[in-house]
């Protein structure tokens, strides 16, 4: 099954259900596409993986020795290995960092972090069991690390909530909490509530608990130093900034185009900085941020982006999806609304773009990309309206995400594309977002004036 699992479908092989499975259009592709380039495709972020049940108690030992091992180590270490470990599309949005993660990339991410000796032989017993029990599978290239065993790990804002955190969770995994120490674990890691290695029940928080985040907050920021107030098209201006913190985990840069009719900003930019060192696991990239205080720099141009369809072009943020990556590889989306031409269904939808090019399209099963994704192969005429992001500011400068429905493109005979313009004259807001380890983030930034 696995050997076979998209290269032989028949919808891809044969040339007229190709056609069909298509529908006579390029919606991501230049040319009508063959067998081979369709395969990879759809191929890009699949994980597929064959499992031997009678290997099944080993590997929940094994896990439940690395979950009982990891209350003896940092937390703060443990949430490090969770905000880096590779993930999968989350059903709860992209506004929450994904709670799916692979489960043996976590564990050597834990056993790096940790640098405990008792974490680190438990994920090495835990690697060994998969490799037992995982006797087939398969990742396509947009999914590094993955290694066959997904988990739940979900940062502290999930793990309260009543509708994604344990309460939820131990409701639709009862057999799992009943047979692993992992709601044990997860308890532990928000509540402090300990446990030990022969508990393996249900286990909820203590009443009253309150939930920590354990590599959550300390972080401070100073303001933003800019070389000029003013730059125009062409050139860059330097951007300083001193940032003071022991779990810093992201730091992305941000620029948004400032109404001050409307006091609002509609983002237009987003991206990943890179620290000094940067480690990988697996294919799986991280940034090793200093610990305590360090001083950011960084040379800002005025551009922003757009996508264009051949006919018309849609200024748009694009939000990055992956660390360190190079720009061929790296994955960018974009939110809208996918209207399909021949019934005229609307579906709440992301955009998937690498090295300039539509890449795939996914809708949703509830609005705001939330629930159930499924690839979508666009059809001429199909169309995808774009979600602007704004910040609408109130009067004591306190922000508010929305979104407004911008241009729609339509799918023709060209593939989307990425095109990269200059900057509109006006007043733009740019600065830095500064994520900690629980993926609550601190923005700082400054106006600057595009001539």
């Amino acid at each position: 099954i696995l050997d076979s699992y998209i290269e032989d479908d028949e919808r891809i092989v044969d040339d007229q259900a190709r056609a069909d499975f298509v529908g006579g259009g390029r919606g991501l592709f230049s040319q009508a596409p063959s067998a081979s380039q369709l395969a990879s495709q759809l191929g890009a972020n699949v994980t597929l993986s064959a499992v031997d049940l009678s290997a099944v108690p080993q590997l929940m030992d094994s896990f439940n020795n690395l979950a009982y091992q990891m209350q003896q180590a940092s937390q703060k270490s443990v949430a490090q290995a969770r905000s880096y470990a590779q993930s999968f599309t989350s059903i709860f949005g992209s506004q929450v960092p994904a709670s799916y993660i692979d489960l043996g990339n976590f564990a050597q991410l834990a056993a790096q972090a940790t640098q405990d000796q008792a974490v680190t032989d438990a994920a090495n017993g835990l690697m060994a069991a998969l490799g037992q029990a995982v006797i087939a599978e398969r990742h396509g290239p947009g999914k590094p690390g993955a290694t066959g065993v997904s988990v739940y790990f979900p940062n502290s804002q999930l793990y309260s909530n009543p509708v994604s955190g344990y309460p939820s969770y131990l409701g639709v995994a009862t057999r799992f909490a009943q047979s692993s120490l992992w709601d044990e674990f997860l308890a532990y890691h928000y509540t402090g509530r300990p446990f030990d290695a022969a508990e393996k029940n249900v286990t909820l928080p203590s009443g009253g608990a309150a939930v920590r985040a354990p590599a959550a907050g300390g972080i401070q920021l100073s303001a933003i130093t800019a070389a000029a107030d003013t730059v125009a098209p062409g050139e860059t201006v330097l951007l300083r900034v001193d940032i003071a913190g022991d779990n810093v985990g992201y730091v992305k840069l941000f620029a948004g185009y400032y109404d001050q009719a409307a006091n609002s900003i509609n983002l237009t930019d987003q991206d990943y900085l890179e620290s000094r060192e940067t480690r990988q696991v697996d294919g799986v990239y991280y940034p090793v941020w200093p610990e305590g205080e360090f001083t950011l720099e960084f040379e800002w141009e005025p551009i922003v982006f757009a996508i264009d369809d051949g006919t018309q072009q849609a200024v748009t943020m694009f939000r990055p999806q992956s660390y360190g990556a190079a720009f061929e590889d790296a994955i960018y989306t974009v939110d809208g609304i996918y209207t399909y031409s021949d019934e005229g269904v609307t579906r709440s939808a992301r955009l998937y773009f690498r090295n300039g090019v539509l890449h795939q399209v996914f809708a949703f099963t509830d609005e705001g990309e939330t629930g159930a994704p499924r690839e979508i192969l666009p059809r001429p005429g199909d169309t995808f309206t774009v979600l602007e992001q704004w910040l609408d500011m109130d009067t004591n400068g306190v922000a508010t995400p929305a979104t407004e429905t911008g241009p729609t493109l339509t799918f023709g005979d060209q593939p989307f594309t990425w095109e990269t313009l200059d900057a509109a004259a006006g007043v733009y807001v740019v600065g830095f977002l500064v994520e900690d380890l629980d993926g609550k983030q601190y923005p700082v930034y400054t106006q600057i004036t595009v001539e």
